[in-house]
């Protein structure tokens, strides 16, 4: 059966991910990707600025028929489609897969402008294609960070929102939220959500283009007093599985449940396993010194509160976002998601080396290179590009910057 998903986010880390993985999975599936540009052109250049962590220019323009650019905006009002575009959607997708969020934990306004407000738009459309009995399923991908403030717990996905915990951020905040307001909005329809926590690297190759936590986690193993508990766990996954599940189970039929942790679950390795792990690779063992944690968290949130713009004041902000849940020695049970694909996560030690070295050695940084010259057919199906392109109707310049299209972690 042809399956043609509405996805967002797909020029973000997991949403490219998503991409190859569905595309390559089932020959049968077109995707129309929301994309914030002036024009299909533009659409196209940077999904391929996402998509070449996986594929060389040649693949990509292989796939690219089955890949239509549907230009738009999560901050505006019906995701300022045009009207083409908006009949595109509600005439060809079979199912919506949601991806597309804001990662920026310190401002309420960021999260609340993408989270919430892009959410209800994209939840719109899929009550639309409900009332005309066209969704098939819709996909959802929030975050472990809707289970609040937790410490020292292994924590099942039927109890993974409790509305009497506080929040850490306005990330996690949003996204509970947003969960939220699909069960309240779409309570006839399929509906199946995916929580990663955090993910970093890819277990099958040492490159990446994902660098948040990837920095953090160089900045920690670099450090010579590491100020945690050397037996805490660290729930970390590759992205390759989380990628792998929700094609797997967006694609699925009938899914067994409709949340699904995508972690490393029981499983987690602790503090002290990642840096045995990491020895030989920083040429030395590490050293745990968790009595450090308080000075530690409070100059990190002081780097993070200073106006200065440096190195060191970025790493203090960004320590001391993740540190919450480096810190909360918390896992997420992910046995609903082995039982599906029939294999568990690569544990992080496995791995964690060759993306410490290539990673410094890239500077945290990701090589693009452009898309060629040679024009690109659009998916089957697809209004021409002069329709669909809206080259008079840019993203409004009022919307927030901090948007990332898809750019999901925990």
């Amino acid at each position: 059966m042809s399956e043609t998903i509405f996805l967002t986010g797909a020029t973000g880390f997991i949403g490219g991910y998503v991409v190859v993985d569905l595309l390559t999975r089932d020959p049968d599936v077109q995707v129309l990707a929301l994309t914030r540009a002036k024009n299909t052109r533009e659409a196209y250049e940077r999904l391929w600025a996402s998509l070449q962590l996986h594929w060389d220019e040649a693949t990509f323009r292989r796939f690219a028929p089955r890949i239509t650019p549907v230009l738009g905006d999560l901050h505006a009002p019906d995701l300022g489609l045009s009207k083409a575009d908006q009949k595109l959607v509600m005439t060809k997708a079979t199912s919506i897969l949601h991806i597309a969020a804001s990662l920026n934990r310190k401002s309420a306004k960021a999260c609340l402008n993408t989270n919430l407000r892009g959410t209800l738009s994209v939840l719109k459309y899929a009550r639309a294609l409900a009332d005309e009995d066209r969704l098939r399923r819709y996909s959802h991908v929030s975050t472990v960070a809707v289970a609040g403030h937790r410490s020292n717990e292994v924590v099942q996905e039927d109890d993974g929102i409790d509305w009497n915990r506080s929040d850490y951020d306005p990330y996690g905040r949003t996204k509970k939220f947003c969960e939220h307001m699909a069960r309240e909005l779409l309570p006839d329809v399929e509906k199946t959500f995916f929580r990663p926590s955090i993910v970093m690297g890819d277990s099958r190759m040492e490159k990446t283009s994902q660098f948040d936590m990837v920095r953090a986690f160089c900045f920690f193993a670099d450090l010579p007093l590491i100020p945690l508990r050397p037996d805490d766990r660290l729930d970390i996954v590759n992205a390759n599985w989380v990628s792998e599940a929700i094609a797997v189970l967006h694609l699925k039929d009938k899914p067994r449940h409709d949340i699904y942790h995508l972690s490393s679950g029981t499983a987690a390795e602790t503090c002290r396993i990642t840096s045995q792990a990491m020895a030989e690779t920083i040429g030395r063992k590490a050293r745990f010194a968790p009595w450090l944690f308080p000075t530690f968290k409070a100059s990190a949130d002081a780097l993070a509160r200073s106006s200065q713009k440096n190195v060191v004041t970025a790493v203090g902000s960004l320590v001391s976002v993740f540190l919450p849940y480096i810190a909360w020695n918390t896992v997420f049970d992910n046995s609903r998601a082995v039982a599906e694909l029939g294999h568990a996560p690569v544990p992080f030690s496995q791995y964690c080396g060759p993306l410490y070295t290539w990673s410094k050695k890239a500077d945290f940084k990701f090589a693009t290179v452009p898309l060629g010259p040679a024009p690109l057919d659009n998916a089957a199906g697809a209004t021409t590009p002069a329709a669909t392109s809206g080259a008079d109707r840019a993203p409004r310049d009022g919307a927030d910057r901090a948007l990332r299209d898809g750019a999901v972690t925990a």
